[in-house]
């Protein structure tokens, strides 16, 4: 039964993983970007809601739905005047304006709120718990749990059933020909980023309520988010769950045998996952 629960709360764990990656999945299996200063902008979501929370009085939740547009309109904003003006065949300029972006965020939010740790208030919810079986389950694991399983939901809809996801597919085949039917790439980069900014949000959001936060672990969470993206194959959102649950299990399973083993046993399953499929579990077809 132990290890059963140790399986189960890393599953609900890799929830969290899941909505690390979602969003550089979805830039990435649109436009080719590998943007370094994810992590960095979930940490700045993170403290964006703080801000909120703490201006305001608001519960987390409440003040994640207002960050959402900012961050949405932060994230167009960036794609269109900053990262469309480095795309092309070379993927080297975009990997240092990102990484510039990276170091200019840590900085920032360094000046602003201090490298003092900081959490969101969730009161009961972080004691709550539901039994199943037997097992007691956190509800805020399972509410990160199962909000990453809408965001894939949400992102396959948008995807495969709205016109909007038609010009992403078309743009991300071939942005040529998709600007002879009269669709505008940089305009569709620019949504595709902001959607993602979206996604930041609510996993700034499950960080910042699970966990202690600073300026400094934007790259620790970029490095779970490449992992799971890269275990699920790259542009693949379902993939990316399931990257997500394989670190979170890794890393609880590793912690019950020895808890200095946590980390390092999710970088051992991504390097295991490698071996056997280098190109992740679902990989698609990348020109």
């Amino acid at each position: 039964m132990i290890w059963i629960d140790t399986i189960i709360q890393g599953v609900l764990l890799g929830g969290l993983y899941a909505l690390f990656a979602a969003g550089l999945s979805l830039v990435f299996g649109i436009m080719r970007l590998v943007n370094l200063a994810h992590g960095d902008l979930i940490v700045m979501g993170a403290y964006l809601i703080l801000l909120l929370v703490t201006m305001t009085g608001l519960s987390p939740f409440v003040a994640a739905a207002i960050a959402i547009p900012f961050m949405f309109a932060l994230g167009y904003g960036l794609q269109k005047y900053m990262l469309n003006r480095v795309l092309g065949e070379d993927i080297l300029p975009p990997l240092l304006v990102t990484f510039g972006l990276s170091v200019v965020l840590q900085n920032a939010l360094l000046e602003g709120f201090s490298a003092d740790s900081q959490r969101l208030p969730t009161g009961t919810l972080s004691t709550a718990s539901v039994e199943v079986a037997g097992i007691n389950l956190g509800v805020l694991p399972l509410l990160t749990f199962g909000s990453a399983i809408l965001v894939i939901v949400a992102l396959n809809w948008l995807f495969y059933r709205t016109e909007l996801g038609r010009a992403f597919r078309a743009t991300s085949d071939d942005a040529t020909t998709a600007s002879l039917m009269g669709i505008k790439p940089a305009n569709i980069f620019a949504k595709a980023t902001g959607i993602a900014m979206i996604i930041v949000t609510i996993a700034a959001l499950y960080l910042g309520m699970r966990s202690n936060f600073d300026p400094n672990i934007g790259p620790a969470r970029l490095i779970y988010a490449f992992e799971a993206v890269i275990i699920g194959g790259l542009g693949s959102l379902w993939g990316t769950l399931l990257g997500g649950i394989i670190i979170g299990v890794a890393q609880t399973v590793g912690a019950a045998i020895n808890p200095e083993w946590q980390i390092l046993a999710g970088h051992i399953a991504f390097l295991v996952v490698l071996l056997i499929r280098p190109r992740g579990l679902f990989p698609r077809a990348v020109d």
